[in-house]
């Protein structure tokens, strides 16, 4: 297969008029997001300039404690982007993300790199790192879904949390519809996007390989993998995100922690 069409900086540059249309239409309407999405576009810019010259730098470097410090990275900033998005206190909920977002991912590359693909270096950054960021991009927008429901539902249910608590005498009975309903509305968009996936569209990793000049039968075969990583990926990260985090935010009667919420300072 031929190689891949490079873009000009032209063409890119050109590009980027394409965004009138949206833009437009958020300062017509009023949405008050014009200023929100002009400045997503250019962090957006900014960060991915970034990380081209600094994956150049890993890359060519392939070091296995450079690019696992690199995943250290991807997830500390998720943790820190789904606490200030699921509206939650930083000094309960630091340890419990990061310790779930290390172990699952952790455990997702070990078998999938490891055991799938059987990589000869195992921290070979042309698959450690961007395999390790779709699955931790992933789990962050479920991540914050998830998080946003659970506590929600328990904040403005609060009654019928301690009304089972106290007849069923389990907390863990207690939790359970609350758990069921954030695992449902965490995991509910990648159930309905894998459903329909080669049919409404062809994903991300799949063109991006094609493009690149693979072979269709390959991209999908990697595709299909990546895919069980982000699922499985998603649904344990957001499973032990869940569990962990309920050591901190309950007392030892099972009781909220003052403080658990933003809103509730």
């Amino acid at each position: 297969m031929s190689e891949i069409t490079d873009i000009s900086l032209l063409s890119l540059v050109l590009g980027y008029s394409v965004l009138l249309i949206p833009l437009a239409g958020l300062w017509y309407f009023r949405t008050g997001l014009l200023k929100d999405s002009l400045i997503g576009i250019f962090r957006m810019t900014l960060q991915l300039v970034f990380v081209a010259l600094y994956l150049e730098f890993v890359f060519d470097l392939n070091d296995a404690w450079l690019n696992s410090l690199w995943l250290v990275g991807m997830i500390v900033v998720g943790v820190f982007t789904t606490i200030k998005r699921s509206g939650l206190n930083r000094k309960f909920f630091l340890l419990p993300l990061f310790t779930s977002g290390l172990i699952s991912i952790v455990i997702i590359d070990l078998f999938f790199l490891g055991v799938i693909v059987r990589l000869d270096y195992f921290f070979d950054a042309r698959y450690f790192i961007p395999i390790s960021g779709m699955i931790l991009g992933n789990s962050l927008n479920h991540n914050i879904v998830g998080m946003n429901a659970y506590f929600d539902g328990l904040v403005k249910n609060r009654d019928l949390y301690q009304f089972l608590l106290v007849n069923r005498n389990s907390q863990a009975i207690a939790l359970a519809p609350f758990i069921r309903d954030a695992l449902r509305k965490g995991l509910n968009p990648m159930i309905a996007t894998m459903s329909v996936m080669g049919l409404i569209s062809l994903p991300g990793m799949m063109t991006g390989q094609i493009l690149g000049g693979s072979s269709p039968a390959i991209a999908i075969k990697y595709q299909i993998m990546i895919m069980l990583a982000i699922f499985t990926g998603c649904s344990l990260n957001l499973m032990l995100t869940i569990l962990f985090s309920n050591r901190f935010a309950f007392d030892s009667y099972g009781s909220f922690r003052d403080g658990i919420m933003k809103s509730n300072k």
